[in-house]
């Protein structure tokens, strides 16, 4: 699985990377992608291409961050 780290990047780059990561995702592979804030408008953008994701918060260092997973609809891995 590939991991994104698009903490601290300014709107709307982690946006902008996360879509240039999933156009070119392998067939069968999933994205894992840090980011430092919920990324509530991605959620849309992935339900309306077919994407599933799961999200949980953690604490890193004391900050807030999200851990997406993100795979095709269906897929499990």
């Amino acid at each position: 699985m590939e991991t994104l780290d698009v903490r601290g990047l300014p709107p709307p780059e982690p946006f902008e990377r996360i879509m240039a990561a999933l156009d070119v995702l392998p067939a069968g592979e999933a994205l894992e992608v840090l980011i430092h804030r919920e990324p509530f408008p991605l959620y849309d953008w992935l339900r309306e291409r077919g994407w599933a994701w799961t999200a949980k918060r953690e604490d890193f260092s004391g900050y807030e961050q999200f851990r997406l997973h993100i795979a095709a609809a269906g897929q499990t891995s």
